[in-house]
């Protein structure tokens, strides 16, 4: 159909315009996507056997719709793509407020235009991308927001009285009429909120102030809610829950890989940034940051962990490391694994403590968190030294540690410079061979790296202190380090956790 030829009614009753549901639309729609093979929820990444699947089964069931998961698992993304499913323009009454089909006016206004001009009423076209409407609840939003109310300004301007219907103000779901109607964190609404939605659902009622109105509104309805709001914020209003046709569970994702994938998609580096590329194995460490964040113990489980750690996360070391290379005036440097402790501001603000303590809570929780991905990690790339205890003399870490145990200790400070940071680990005797015995087809700048990734798997493994600085991480002996008694600010992740205890 001509979009830009169709300007009346009668020029739109003579190219064959049928009216059609949203609902309708968006199913006819779906069934082409399918057909072709194309998935209109591109970019979210992870739900292709489970969610995705479950979203079209209910489109394609004409069904209203509720996501229900933990934060950070991309709800209102997938609402927001529903959009590619309505189709590209839809005609509507010129002037019109609730969207009227021109074949199936709604309002007062459109229908009193049509009876007067007849075939000769002016039509326009809306967008898709104008059919979406998406509203955050909250404790405070009324039935006027949503709904309507008299408008006595608008009684006044015309000379109505407020017995007339065209002194409403109608609120945003009428206005999305022939549309998506998106509501973010549903049980945040208050409960006389609720009710006055499901008969929405149920009846297309609307009742305002005594008006006894029934508007057969065509909406695809949306909502996206907590697990956690059940209980810590309020709920979802039986009657309303029992009239969402379809409730869609969604999970954080099941693999590194996946979590990856969705981290580097996001994340927003500048221009000059996205020529720092991190290793992969720095990538993977900040995607374990999260789960083992999502598992711990001093975390709280029903809160989740936000797939925006993550990427804030990995712009933080991005950005870490920027910040050393325009210090020491260096175009190229390659990321260490020291950076990762620029990420710490990305964790504290994400997590919800168990137990809600002093302000240092959830740093030293971060610290941890930081301690158990390199840990789990480690065995993945390097031999554990705890697969040596049988055949000691065959440890490969040995030369490293007592190196060490001479009284010898090593700061890598977050300033140093490349040149720096190169000689300091290449000092330390036995720690080259370990990386070339295991990875010698690497190239330098991430022989390097894996280096500084065996200083800190072996102080994981308590066989080397690790002592957090002002400016950087320095490494000792652990025996020594025990008969020193550092401050508790000294203290390694585990080391920490074991003296609260």
């Amino acid at each position: 159909m001509n979009y830009n030829s169709i300007k009346t009614l009668g020029e739109l009753k003579q190219n064959g315009y049928q009216p059609k549901s949203v609902k309708d639309e968006m199913r006819d729609n779906l069934i082409c996507f399918l057909k072709k093979g194309e998935n209109p929820f591109s970019g979210i990444i992870g739900y292709d056997d489970t969610v995705i699947p479950e979203l079209q089964t209910s489109i394609l069931s004409r069904h209203n719709i509720i996501l229900l998961g933990l934060r950070g698992q991309a709800k209102t993304r997938i609402a927001r793509l529903f959009v590619n499913l309505l189709d590209e323009y839809i005609p509507v009454v010129e002037g019109s407020e609730l969207n009227d089909d021109p074949l199936k006016p709604l309002s007062v206004f459109a229908k009193n235009k049509i009876k007067a001009e007849g075939d000769n009423t002016k039509i326009s076209w809306l967008h898709r991308t104008e059919r979406y409407t998406e509203k955050l609840a909250t404790p405070d939003v009324s039935v006027a927001d949503l709904i309507g109310d008299v408008d006595p300004i608008k009684a006044a301007a015309l000379k109505l009285p407020y017995s007339d219907e065209r002194v409403i103000h109608f609120g945003l779901i009428p206005r999305s009429h022939r549309g998506i109607f998106v509501i973010n964190e549903l049980p945040d609404l208050q409960a006389r909120i609720q009710v006055a939605l499901f008969n929405m659902l149920e009846e297309s009622d609307i009742q305002i102030r005594g008006f006894k109105i029934r508007m057969p509104l065509d909406i695809q309805f949306v909502f996206t809610a907590n697990p956690e709001d059940y209980t810590n914020r309020g709920s979802i209003v039986t009657p309303l829950k029992d009239r969402i046709d379809s409730q869609i569970l969604t999970h954080y994702p099941k693999s590194v890989q996946l979590s990856k994938m969705i981290t580097e998609q996001e994340a927003n580096l500048a221009r000059d940034q996205k020529e720092l590329k991190p290793h992969d194995v720095l990538k993977d460490l900040i995607e374990l940051i999260a789960f083992e964040a999502r598992k711990s113990e001093y975390i709280d489980e029903k809160s989740g962990v936000s797939a925006r750690l993550t990427i804030s996360a990995f712009e933080n070391l991005v950005s870490t490391a920027e910040r050393r290379n325009i210090l020491n005036k260096e175009k190229e440097s390659a990321l260490r694994i020291t950076d990762l402790f620029g990420v710490i501001p990305s964790i504290t603000g994400k997590i919800e403590l168990v137990y809600e303590g002093e302000q240092e809570g959830p740093y030293k929780v971060a610290q941890i968190l930081i301690g158990k991905a390199i840990k789990n990690y480690f065995s993945n790339i390097f031999p554990t030294p705890e697969s040596f205890k049988k055949n000691p003399s065959e440890n490969p870490y040995s030369e490293i540690v007592n190196w060490f145990q001479k009284g010898n200790k090593v700061d890598l400070l977050s300033s140093l410079s490349f040149k720096e940071y190169k000689s300091t680990l290449n000092n330390i005797p036995g720690l080259k061979n370990v990386v070339e015995q295991h990875h010698a087809n690497e190239d330098s700048s991430t022989k390097l790296l894996l280096m500084e990734f065996v200083l800190f798997g072996l102080s994981e493994y308590s066989l080397l202190s690790r002592f957090r600085l002002e400016n950087g991480i320095q490494f000792k002996d652990m025996l020594s380090s025990m008969f020193t008694m550092p401050s508790q600010d000294e203290l390694t992740d585990d080391e920490s956790a074991l003296f609260d205890e």
